[in-house]
């Protein structure tokens, strides 16, 4: 990275990009962008208000946005294309690889996307075909087909000669993949293996046979377990007849490690993961006013319950005081559990032999958490209105709805899991609900049976 970029990057970078625009000097500002790496361009681009980031994009060389597009989050990357003629996608898209060609065509719009493959020659539009035949999130559409593949019965000298007379290998190689004459997928030989036996050596009797292959139909996420428990560089892609396709290496796995953590963040605000910082005001408003009118619903809700004890609340206005506390005790508590859930069914960690001991744990959690901080607000209440009743009636209260929290948490994305409903999004919007319907229920009842 140039000199001028190395401190605070990229909000040094895009002071100065942002005072040449200002300035009128373009010039400037190309070669400054034809300096920089395209994962710092699409980082800076996504760093940037829309009306900068238009006049930067048309700033950026033509010869690698097609590079700088593959790094761009979906929602930034479809504002730009939509600033592009379909002739001009198809020459980005051009030396894209199979996985990256695959992610920015499904982005498109499907108006936009037949414009873009009827531009492309017929090399490309063949590429595309193939790289759109995979199911989303799959192995196949990470995969790309770039790999090294050799014979078993060839020594390692013949091997050299042939990465030799090749002259690169693909980015990220680390191992050649052994096929038979079908071009089944058999074993693979390590590059550290190939450089450190004599060239005599034949393949087979060096060859890992033992590597593990993909499913192409793996969902992504599994990929990515598989290359955290196994500390993969790359792996070889198989299809049901074992047949090699091609290969997922760890730059797109790292994608997929913070995608997965960004949705599960964001999704318990409702928000979408991948949506531009610097979206239009009218464009986020709409997106976030989704869920604020989900989360209008469940307020009605906790309303509608408490509205049944209007004459309690009459009688012993102090109620109205205190009546937030166990909601929001419990909506604390369910969240806790909520979340370690989530994360762990992200992770792989939570399945049907260990969910009935998760649950009995959140149950555990849940009364002993109740019986601490009942006797805690029991105690403050007591003392503050001199009214050892009302501790107790919250008390129980709070106890009940802790247990019920802890449970709620842990069981809601489960079950919503089973039914094929995003956990992340959904799930804050179904504890919140629970937790503050027992609440106000738990703490109002209570008082209307003991006290009124």
């Amino acid at each position: 990275m140039p000199e001028a970029f190395e401190q605070d990057y990229p909000l040094q970078q895009l002071k100065q990009v942002t005072k040449s625009l200002n300035s009128g000097q373009f010039v400037q500002v190309r070669r400054m962008l034809a300096k920089t790496a395209p994962c710092d361009t699409a980082l800076l681009l996504e760093s940037s208000p829309h009306k900068i980031r238009r006049l930067l994009w048309q700033l950026v060389d033509p010869d690698v946005q097609g590079d700088v597009l593959e790094e761009l989050s979906e929602d930034v990357r479809l504002g730009i294309i939509a600033q592009m003629e379909p002739k001009h996608i198809a020459a980005a898209t051009e030396d894209m690889g199979h996985d990256d060609l695959g992610e920015v065509l499904r982005s498109l719009p499907d108006t936009v996307y037949k414009d873009v493959v009827s531009a492309m020659d017929i090399q490309d539009r063949e590429r595309a075909t193939q790289a759109l035949s995979y199911q989303e999130r799959s192995a196949g559409a990470l995969m790309n087909t770039d790999t090294v593949t050799i014979r078993p019965d060839v020594t390692l000298d013949v091997v050299l000669r042939y990465i030799r007379l090749r002259g690169e290998l693909p980015e990220g190689t680390d191992d050649l993949y052994v096929v038979d004459k079908h071009n089944c997928f058999i074993g693979a030989l390590s590059l550290s293996t190939l450089l450190t036996n004599p060239p005599e050596k034949i393949v087979r009797d060096l060859m890992d046979e033992d590597c593990e292959s993909i499913p192409i139909s793996m969902d992504e996420s599994e990929v990515a377990q598989l290359f955290e428990r196994h500390n993969w560089i790359s792996a070889p892609v198989v299809d049901d007849n074992d047949q090699l396709l091609g290969r997922v290496t760890i730059d797109d796995i790292v994608d997929v490690i913070r995608e997965d953590a960004e949705h599960s963040l964001l999704g318990l605000a409702g928000l979408d993961d991948e949506e531009d910082t610097f979206a239009p005001v009218l464009k986020s408003s709409k997106k976030r006013s989704v869920w604020l009118g989900v989360n209008l619903l469940t307020a009605l809700a906790a309303a509608f319950v408490a509205s049944f004890f209007e004459g309690t609340l009459d009688v012993l206005p102090i109620l109205a005081v205190l009546n937030g506390i166990v909601p929001s005790m419990g909506g604390v508590a369910g969240s806790q559990s909520l979340t370690l859930v989530i994360r762990g069914i992200a992770v792989g960690h939570i399945n049907q032999t260990n969910q009935r001991f998760l649950m009995m744990k959140e149950l555990a959690i849940g009364a002993l958490n109740g019986v601490l901080w009942s006797l805690l607000i029991a105690g403050v209440i007591a003392l503050w209105q001199w009214d050892f009743m009302l501790g107790g009636v919250l008390a129980f209260a709070m106890f009940m709805n802790l247990v019920v929290a802890g449970v709620a948490g842990a069981s809601i994305p489960i079950i919503l899991k089973r039914m094929n409903i995003d956990p992340a999004l959904a799930g804050s919007v179904v504890l919140t609900t629970v937790t503050d319907i027992v609440g106000i229920f738990a703490f109002l009842g209570t008082a209307t049976w003991l006290l009124v």
